[in-house]
């Protein structure tokens, strides 16, 4: 579609263009992105009908009170965007910000530490009403309230780039998690057990090693009509709208605690960053991976010890050093992404997932954006060392893009991995 007939073609909050802006207001986007979407909407400039229609869906309504710092700098660079072009300003502009600027108001009172609302508007395309996951609307809203800021001690708290991608994988490929019971390690906001119980998972526990995160995870299931469970694993559910919620700090997890579970599938988002709490992490994924509840105990004393030798204290992981663990693990090898990392035969039978909702053993689906090469590769030798085999789904099983709308979210840094037992 050519500028001129995007300049000239009526909006609305329903469909492309004015949905994907209208999902970033509620979503509290960056207000770069929300300027460049109202460029996107009016065929590259902001027009007077793409600032009537800000007005009357942004500004005026989409967000309730407490969003008067976050609308008043939109509106900033929204007036300063159509005055630099000589094109005129909307009288309902001039005065809303105004009175954001003479409002008795706190300008910080959205301030960068405190949670707001966000709504997260997962937008499906037209050919996927197929999709169990899919509503009439084509447009499933999520409202989390979370963390501006994830730098200020409050990283449970925030919407990590993997839980939006682990989202949309679950969105995507609902048959491969419909029916199957489901854990995740380190639940964040619970965006990713809130995507469970729609896919209408037959059990759904979310857990965390903070107590604060845990209640904000609470809050979040409620904000979306899910009730929530109690911590004890022999609590049946029958109504899929319960979600349990497990206090799971990975350090004091017990063996006898987390054979209570075992789920068919544990998911992780973004949990691979401090090497200190790796070995604690292989072990809970070794544990739960383990679908017999009696297995061998020197098998696990083994494999416990191993984990315990290995660290990054001094550069070397269990006596190698970390050249040699980059060069064992090469990342940018055109065959593979990491040691026993392997596309080749599974590229044709998980195109479209078709099998990975059948199969008997229990997987785990780890999302991650790689941000130390190091810390990975001591993940992997962990993982090895446990007798874990990681496998690279990035470039054969990718979810569709259903979050259009948020410019901030680069799904090119992030890696899909299944983690299960050799």
């Amino acid at each position: 579609m050519t500028r001129e007939h995007m300049a000239e073609q009526e909006l609305y909050p329903t469909s492309p263009p004015g949905l994907h802006l209208v999902s970033a207001v509620l979503a509290v986007e960056t207000t770069d992105t929300l300027l460049c979407l109202a460029r996107e909407c009016g065929g590259g400039e902001v027009t007077e009908k793409v600032q009537r229609f800000i007005w009357d869906h942004c500004l005026n309504k989409a967000l309730g009170k407490g969003y008067e710092s976050y609308l008043k700098k939109f509106a900033k660079k929204l007036i300063t965007e159509v005055e630099s072009n000589h094109c005129n300003v909307l009288d309902e502009l001039y005065e809303q910000y105004a009175s954001y600027m003479t409002s008795s108001k706190d300008d910080n009172l959205v301030k960068e530490n405190e949670r707001v609302c966000k709504c997260i508007s997962f937008l499906l395309p037209d050919d996927c009403f197929e999709l169990s996951s899919c509503p009439r609307s084509r447009k499933l809203v999520v409202p989390l309230q979370c963390s501006l800021n994830m730098l200020e001690g409050d990283t449970g708290c925030s919407i990590w780039p993997s839980s939006l991608f682990l989202s949309e994988f679950i969105l995507s490929f609902p048959h491969i998690f419909s029916g199957k019971s489901c854990f995740e390690v380190g639940s964040g906001v619970g965006l990713v057990g809130i995507c469970l119980a729609h896919v209408k998972a037959s059990e759904v526990i979310l857990s965390d090693g903070d107590l604060s995160t845990l209640a904000n995870i609470k809050l979040n299931l409620e904000m979306n009509n899910l009730n929530v469970g109690t911590d004890l694993p022999e609590t049946s559910i029958e109504n899929r709208n319960v979600v349990k919620c497990i206090h799971l700090p990975w350090e004091s997890a017990s063996e006898k605690e987390l054979r209570d579970f075992m789920p068919e599938i544990i998911l992780g988002a973004d949990v691979i960053y401090d090497p200190s709490c790796l070995p604690h992490l292989v072990q809970v994924l070794l544990i739960l991976l383990n679908k017999k509840k009696s297995c061998n105990q020197d098998q696990e004393e083994r494999a416990r010890k191993s984990l315990t030798e290995l660290t990054c204290a001094d550069g070397k992981v269990n006596g190698a050093s970390q050249e040699q663990v980059l060069n064992y693990h090469d990342l940018h090898s055109s065959s593979s992404y990491a040691h026993d990392i392997k596309t080749s035969g599974i590229q044709r039978s998980i195109n479209d997932g078709t099998g990975l909702g059948s199969r008997a053993d229990p997987v785990a689906y780890i999302a991650s954006v790689i941000r130390n090469i190091d810390t990975f590769n001591h993940f992997l030798a962990l993982a090895d060392q446990a007798n874990l085999k990681i496998t690279d789904l990035t470039s054969t099983l990718r979810p569709l893009d259903l979050l259009p709308y948020m410019k901030s979210y680069d799904r090119s840094s992030i890696r899909l991995f299944t983690v299960s037992p050799k």
